[in-house]
């Protein structure tokens, strides 16, 4: 009898698929959970999504010994909608999040709403989030009053701040009416009121070294770790370990810090001996800013960038690894998400899910392999920053309604291009065969279309349109 690898790989773990009843089921310690979330990294800025100029071992490795997710999505093609869906399970505009906040932001995620965090601490686990935040900056919406043992970061994005592209002809007093002071976070108390240039070159490093100590810290008691690298959106920094060290240039280089940090955690999880016990995810809150060009990142082969309802704005590079729970060397093709993390992450702990309505579904059946598992989502859906639905994915096809959108120019050396405002008519994509959103077929396949229409009818009836909120729709804290 011959059996395909896939089968053969079956067989092999199935002593590991009996105990996937969740861990309070089966009496074992929960597992471990480690999030790297990066900002704008595109779809292919990492080894194995076709990097080019520079070396990702580390991730090479985590994708030779877990899954890779071709067709992964963010919950939005920028910041703070991104992160509130991640961290919710839900489409953004349920929760309200339509824009990013900024530091004249005087609202943020709403508190009553439970983060991942708060889904774990039901089952005794310990939280810390290091990195950007970018969900409010009050204290009632920073991550210790959102289910966060411990926080060390900043508040929003590391070019919110004096030291803009924008702003850097200015004189700092004209500067600071526009961008005020980035502070630096430990816990709910500022410890850096002025993060200058100099504070954000070593901040990668800190960022994985305080993951490191948390790892060893709890490393007898289940654990999650949400890392939101504020790499390598712009302004780039790297250490002084890693500059200058690929082709590629100071991009280049923030991304081999970026996988010197997976690897810190690797040895780590092995050091403390719990790597099989933990989950460890990579990711990216959405694709790259085109427009700043080589400080931006690459999302070939799909179409344009962040802050754009293509492929290349949604669509993010995906790794997941567990040794001896997830298979190694996986590929999946199947369409999920950020907003999967909670549900699934809920399911394995054995954790009670929000008694909110969430969008995400578990995704655990395929990443554990499981024979003909499937994505468990008829239909995904793409909002824009202002809460309008703007496309429709089900199955291998993708309905853009008509709108506009900005393709930029590449800028060069930190300053950012202008870009041409183009229109889109409605238009439908085979996406199996049109990775890069070339050619509209909706004339071709009306049915299609009605039947993607529909859909989107039905999700704006329960979330509204624009500033139209619909039932479904929560508001902001």
């Amino acid at each position: 009898m011959v059996l395909t690898r896939r089968i053969a790989t079956a067989l092999l773990l199935l002593p590991y698929f009996a105990p996937l009843l969740s861990a309070q089921d089966s009496g074992a310690q929960p597992p471990n959970f480690i999030v790297i979330f990066c900002d704008d990294m595109g779809y292919a800025d990492i080894g194995p999504f076709g990097a080019e100029g520079y070396q990702t071992p580390h991730l090479d490795r985590m994708a030779r010994e877990g899954i890779k997710f071709t067709d992964f999505y963010a919950g939005r093609s920028f910041c703070s909608p991104s992160r509130a869906a991640l961290l919710t399970g839900c489409i953004p505009t349920r929760v309200g999040v339509g824009g990013n906040f900024g530091p004249k932001s005087t609202n943020g995620l709403n508190p009553e709403e439970m983060t991942i965090a708060e889904v774990l601490k039901q089952q005794n686990y310990a939280t810390a989030c290091f990195g950007k935040w970018h969900l409010g900056h009050q204290p009632q919406f920073l991550p210790p009053n959102q289910g966060f043992d411990e926080y060390f970061g900043i508040p929003y994005s590391n070019d919110m701040w004096p030291f803009h592209p924008g702003v850097r002809h200015l004189a700092m007093e004209e500067r600071l009416k526009r961008w005020p002071h980035l502070p630096l976070y430990e816990g709910l108390e500022i410890i850096n009121p002025q993060v200058m240039p100099a504070d954000q070159i070593p901040l990668t490093t800190n960022l994985f070294d305080r993951t490191v100590k948390f790892i060893g810290a709890h490393r007898d008691e289940p654990f999650f770790i949400y890392l939101p690298s504020p790499q390598p959106h712009v302004p780039l920094f790297v250490s002084e370990k890693y500059e200058g060290r690929t082709e590629r240039g100071l991009f280049g280089d923030v991304i081999s810090e970026i996988d010197w940090g997976v690897g810190q955690i690797f040895d780590a999880l092995k050091k403390n001996g719990i790597d099989k016990n933990t989950c460890v995810v990579f990711t990216s809150d959405n694709g790259p800013w085109l427009s700043y060009g080589d400080h931006g990142g690459s999302a070939k082969p799909l179409r344009e960038g962040k802050g754009t309802n293509f492929e290349g704005g949604f669509r993010v590079p995906c790794l997941m690894r567990w040794p001896g729970r997830i298979p190694a060397g996986e590929v999946s093709g199947e369409v999920v998400g950020t907003i999967d993390l909670l549900p699934t992450f809920a399911g394995i702990a054995g954790a009670a899910l929000p008694e909110r309505t969430i969008d995400g579904k578990d995704i655990s059946d395929l990443m554990f392999g499981k024979l003909d598992a499937a994505t468990p989502h008829d239909v995904f859906y793409h909002y824009d920053g202002g809460n309008r639905l703007m496309a429709v994915r089900s199955g291998k096809w993708k309905l853009m309604f008509p709108q506009t959108y900005n393709s930029p120019r590449p800028g060069k050396g930190g300053i950012p291009g202008k870009g041409q405002r183009m229109i889109l008519e409605l238009s439908l994509f085979d996406l199996e065969n049109d990775i890069g959103e070339t050619t509209n077929l909706a004339d071709a396949h009306p049915r299609i279309v009605e039947r993607l229409k529909q859909h989107a009818d039905e999700m704006r009836k329960d979330l509204g349109e624009g500033k139209d909120a619909g039932p479904g729709r929560r508001p902001l804290g």
